[in-house]
């Protein structure tokens, strides 16, 4: 049994009653709904061929690249998202750049757009895997809760019952995989417990899906800037805006929809929970004069219709799994938007969990596999943590904060190369491979070590070249080459 029928629920479900199961996937609400968690990476796109190639699932592989998805099913809503876009804005100041655009950074991830990422209106695409599920001969149960579950010690199977508007109904199965995304189920029925204890980032978010919020690359025609050097329009990529008070996602997608989200650091601003997120959204807004151009005359869409605001959103359960129970990773924990790792992060898990099932493995070898899977991705948290808690502390100075970013694009660059070879990493973003921590690690002290609000121009500068030398073994697409200003077009991985 799947608890959760968000896209990782949908596609385990897929996989292991294409690999001979059994399988009854259980969700509490019903589709199409609201979600966000919808910025894909080459990354996730690897994955999604290789489960396609796998589990018999031509349907993810037609969800990998934008130009087949337009091709198959152009009705589901997505995006184009051609790479990664940063701009830096000052309190109380227009945006403004230069030539060398010292306050713009533009990474490519894909070379075209046939062969791009996409942003996933996830309210579709959650909803056509749960289709295809049920197609493919998962029992399925929506607007339904477990309300009790009970496991045999005997014949190691559980009762499960559902209730669906107070109809009771018994199930039984020999597993429970939690793809809920959050701590709640696991916490009651498993006795988990969940912490923010020991993550560096500390974030919350005021996030919702707008309408007729024009193009940044508008706005920057509009005001004279320099883009005919652009490797791809700005609006169709992940694009960040860093604020004093954090960072705004702007995810835009073919019907014009706009996903935006502030995120807070509350390593330098307090959470005040007691703000509502409408009236936080505005103010922060009206702080930053382009952007508040830009959001002029924007409207909350219909679908949620609804300003949301989150508590801290770093999170650990302290188990995975246990007697017949296991849960995947964006149920096990969550960092931070920043870097879109959490659909590739949750795939990944989805390709290591499935392995596990799929596996003619005994009783003793699965635990210790389960054990082995709990280890990773509580390393790949932590490594994920320190990627995006350096780029929070360096934000305010945008030649470092460029650095930081850097650290990133190399472990996603390796993983990617490595999957390419037909080798499979053991961790998400190479997060278990020495040489890769150690210099994330390296690179994580000094920063944390420095005062970034009294740091000089040649204290950045030294950081910034450690950095450069350090990632040079591993940097065979020329990243922090200065002859470059800041627009990386040849960063994509070859897919």
């Amino acid at each position: 049994m799947v608890v959760g029928s968000g896209f990782s629920g949908s596609i385990t479900a897929m996989a292991l009653k294409n690999s001979g199961y059994s399988v009854c996937l259980v969700e509490k609400e019903k589709h199409p709904r609201f979600a966000i968690g919808e910025s894909s990476t080459p990354i996730a796109d690897m994955i999604l061929r290789d489960l396609a190639d796998q589990y018999n699932l031509p349907i993810l592989k037609k969800l990998s690249r934008y130009g087949e998805w337009q091709k198959n099913y152009p009705e589901i809503v997505c995006g184009l998202k051609r790479g990664f876009s940063y701009y830096q804005h000052k309190n109380r100041e227009k945006f403004h750049s230069d030539e060398n655009h010292s306050r713009e950074l533009l990474v490519a991830a894909s070379k075209n757009d046939q062969n791009s990422d996409t942003n996933w209106l996830r309210s579709d695409v959650d909803h056509f895997l749960v289709k295809n599920a049920v197609e493919t001969g998962v029992t399925y149960f929506d607007q339904t809760e477990i309300d009790k579950l009970s496991r045999n010690a005997n014949d190691k199977k559980w009762s499960v019952f559902l209730d669906s508007s107070g109809a009771l109904e018994e199930i039984e199965c020999n597993w429970l995989i939690d793809a809920t995304g959050g701590p709640n189920f696991s916490a009651k029925f498993f006795k988990t417990e969940s912490t923010s204890t020991g993550f560096e980032t500390n974030s919350s978010a005021i996030y919702s899906h707008f309408k007729h919020v024009p193009h940044w690359l508008k706005h920057l025609h509009n005001h004279g800037f320099k883009t005919s050097d652009y490797p791809y329009n700005p609006d169709y990529s992940a694009l960040h805006h860093l604020i004093e008070e954090g960072w705004i996602w702007m995810l835009r997608f073919n019907n014009d929809l706009l996903s935006a989200g502030i995120l807070l650091d509350h390593n330098h601003n307090e959470l005040n929970a007691d703000i509502e997120p409408e009236k936080q959204w505005n103010t922060i807004i009206g702080k930053y004069p382009s952007l508040k151009t830009l959001f002029k005359d924007a409207e909350i869409a219909e679908i949620p219709n609804r300003y949301f605001g989150t508590p801290r959103l770093q999170r650990r359960l302290d188990k995975l799994f246990g007697n017949g129970w296991v849960v995947l990773p964006h149920t096990a924990g969550f960092v931070d938007p920043l870097h879109s790792t959490g659909i590739a992060f949750t795939l990944s898990g989805v390709e290591k969990i499935l392995k596990l099932f799929t596996s003619n493995l005994s009783e003793k070898d699965q635990i210790k596999c389960l054990g082995n899977y709990q280890d990773k991705v509580f390393n790949e948290l932590f490594f994920i943590d320190l990627l995006v808690s350096i780029s929070y502390k360096t934000r305010n100075h945008f030649d470092l904060f460029s650095a930081s970013t850097m650290l990133y694009f190399i472990a996603s660059i390796r993983y990617e190369q490595s999957r390419l070879r037909g080798e499979i990493p053991d961790t998400f973003l190479c997060a278990g491979e020495p040489e890769i921590r150690e210099l994330i690690q390296q690179s994580f002290n000094e920063i944390k070590s420095s005062n970034m609000d009294a740091i000089s121009d040649g204290e950045i500068q030294n950081l910034i070249q450690r950095i450069r030398k350090r990632i040079e073994p591993y940097n065979s697409v020329g990243l922090m080459n200065p002859d470059l200003k800041n627009m990386y077009k040849h960063t994509a991985v070859e897919l």
